[in-house]
């Protein structure tokens, strides 16, 4: 006698986020292992699920930035206005530059895309190691560095 087969169960349906009527969510780098935490707006501490180490929430209103440690490239948050961050990871001071605080140039030998902080005289490119002159000082000639 055949075995009657039971049908295939029915697939959950896929997970769709709510639409904008859903809750707001925010993000922020854990203390302790610094992976991105997402975390519903409101909320006043937040704990990892990978390191379990709690990261308290800024307060409403406190707007952040992000910059990239310069020494071992760890990601970094901090509070927008500070000057300087310190990176938990590898104690290095970094400069926290806002975006008005930082120009443009094209390299004068290579015409790489140069970044530089408002003020400096010159840039010297990483990739050719060309110093360009910038600001005021005309009378300032580029020169070649032998590195």
């Amino acid at each position: 006698m055949p075995v009657p087969l039971a049908p295939y169960p029915t697939p959950p349906a896929p997970y769709t986020p709510p639409a904008n009527g859903g809750t707001q969510q925010s993000q922020l780098v854990c203390c302790g292992c610094r992976n991105l935490l997402l975390y519903p707006v409101g909320a006043t501490s937040v704990c990892c699920a990978v390191c379990n180490a709690v990261t308290a929430v800024p307060p409403p209103g406190t707007e952040m930035a992000q910059l990239v440690c310069g020494a071992c490239h760890t990601l970094l948050m901090y509070i927008r206005g500070a000057t300087s961050v310190q990176c938990s990871c590898c104690h290095i001071v970094n400069l926290a530059l806002e975006a008005n605080q930082v120009a443009h140039v094209n390299c004068g030998n290579c015409r790489m895309l140069l970044m530089y902080q408002y003020g400096a005289r010159s840039v010297k490119c990483a990739v050719c190691n060309f110093v360009t002159s910038v600001g005021a000082s005309a009378s300032t000639v580029d020169q070649k560095f032998s590195a």
